[in-house]
C-alpha cells in the first residue's frame, strides 16, 4: 500500500519517521510526502534528512523534487497534516481520487469525518473513508475521563476541565503571547471547544457525556497542561486509581510538577523527541474528595505526540488490516513510556 503524508510540519515530521521505521509491520510499500509550502534555503535541510530515510517528497509545482501529479493515482491512503482549515478544503480534492481507499486529517479540521481516538470508538470508523483524528486536548480529556472511571462510564458522573495552553510550538515565533489569555466559551453551558469536541466523539457511540471546559493560553512554549475535577458515583481509593492508570497503555504517570521538565525527558529518551503518552497524569498529587465522589489533580498534555498513535489506528481501521490490534500493542509498546 501507497500512503501520502500531506503536510510536513511538527505532526507530519513525527509521522513520517513512525510511518517509515515501521513500515513493514504496516504493511506500507511506498512513502510520499506532500510539501505545500516554499522549499528555501531556510527549510532545505529538513527535506533532505526526509529524503535520506526513503521518503519521496512532492510538490505541486516545479521544481527539484517530484511531481506530485505523476504520483498521485498510485496512492490509497492519504494523511493530511494541515490546520487552519486547509484539510477541510483538501476534502474536496480527495473526493476527486477514485482509488483512494481511506483518509485522515487532524482535530483542527472539524467536520472532516467521523471523530475518532484510539481506545474509544475503533468500530465506529470501519469502512469509514474519511477520519478526523480528534485534537491533543480531545485526547487528554478522554482518556482522564475513561481512565479515572475505570474504563466504565457507567460509574463517570461530571467533569470539569480547564485546558493550560502554551501559546505554540517551541519551534516558532508567531503567536507567542506576552500574558496569560482566557478563550472565550463558545457554549454557555458546554464552554469552550475541547469539551464539545469530546461529546462530540463520544456521540459517535451514542454515549452523552455531562462536562464543561475552559481554556487558558500562556506564555509557554513548551506543555499544554489540564486541571481536572472529576465526579463520579463511586470514588476509589489512591490505589485503584494508580492501577487505572496502569491498565490504560495509552496513558503515563509522572511525579514531576514541572512541564519543561517532562518536556526535557521526552525529548532527550522519547522517540522522534516527542511524547506519544494520551495524557500524563500527575498521579503523586491528587485531591479525593471522599464525601462528593470527585477526583482533582492535574495532568500534562504531550500535543505534538499524543494523536500519532490514533492517526496510524484510524488508517489500520480505514484500510481494513485484520491485525489491527496486534500491530497497535507494538507501536503502543516502543512508543509509550508508562512513567516520565
Amino acid at each position: 500500500m501507497n500512503i501520502l503524508v500531506n503536510g510536513i510540519g511538527n505532526i507530519g515530521q513525527t509521522l513520517l519517521g513512525v510511518l517509515r521505521d515501521h513500515q513493514n509491520l504496516l504493511g506500507v510499500k511506498r512513502i510520499y510526502a506532500l510539501k505545500n509550502t516554499q522549499i528555501t534555503d531556510w527549510n532545505r535541510q529538513d527535506i533532505e534528512l526526509l529524503i535520506g530515510k526513503g521518503i519521496i517528497i512532492c510538490t505541486k509545482e516545479l521544481s527539484e523534487y517530484e511531481r506530485l501529479d505523476e504520483h498521485i493515482d498510485e496512492i490509497d491512503y492519504i494523511f493530511d497534516c494541515n490546520a487552519n482549515s486547509f484539510g477541510l478544503k483538501n476534502k474536496l480534492w480527495y473526493k476527486k481520487l477514485t482509488k483512494l481507499k481511506g483518509c485522515s486529517a487532524q482535530g483542527s479540521e472539524k467536520g472532516f469525518g467521523t471523530p475518532f481516538m484510539s481506545s474509544v470508538n475503533h468500530d465506529q470508523i470501519k469502512g469509514h473513508k474519511y477520519v478526523q483524528v480528534v485534537s491533543c486536548n480531545t485526547h487528554a480529556i478522554t482518556s482522564l475521563i475513561t481512565t479515572l472511571s475505570g474504563q466504565n462510564l457507567a460509574d463517570f458522573g461530571e467533569g470539569d476541565f480547564v485546558i493550560v495552553r502554551r501559546s505554540e510550538d517551541i519551534g516558532n515565533h508567531e503567536r507567542l503571547v506576552g500574558s496569560n489569555v482566557i478563550s472565550r466559551h463558545l457554549n454557555q453551558t458546554i464552554g469552550t471547544h475541547h469539551a464539545i469536541d469530546v461529546k462530540d466523539l463520544f456521540d459517535t457511540k451514542h454515549i452523552n457525556l455531562n462536562i464543561q471546559s475552559s481554556d487558558i493560553t500562556t506564555p509557554s512554549q513548551l506543555m499544554h497542561t489540564v486541571r481536572f475535577n472529576v465526579k463520579l458515583k463511586s470514588i476509589p481509593d489512591h490505589n485503584s486509581i494508580n492501577k487505572f492508570i496502569e491498565s490504560n497503555s495509552f496513558v503515563s504517570s509522572t511525579a514531576k510538577f514541572d512541564s519543561n521538565i517532562v518536556f526535557e525527558l521526552g525529548r532527550r529518551y522519547s522517540a522522534y523527541g516527542r511524547l506519544f503518552s494520551h495524557a500524563i497524569i500527575n498521579s503523586n498529587n491528587l485531591l479525593l474528595d471522599e464525601q462528593d465522589r470527585r477526583i482533582k489533580g492535574w495532568a500534562f498534555i504531550p500535543q505534538e505526540g499524543n494523536t500519532i498513535l490514533s492517526t496510524i489506528h484510524a488508517f489500520l481501521l480505514q484500510t481494513d488490516k485484520s491485525d489491527h490490534q496486534g500491530i497497535m500493542e507494538k507501536l503502543v509498546s516502543k512508543l509509550i513510556r508508562k512513567q516520565w
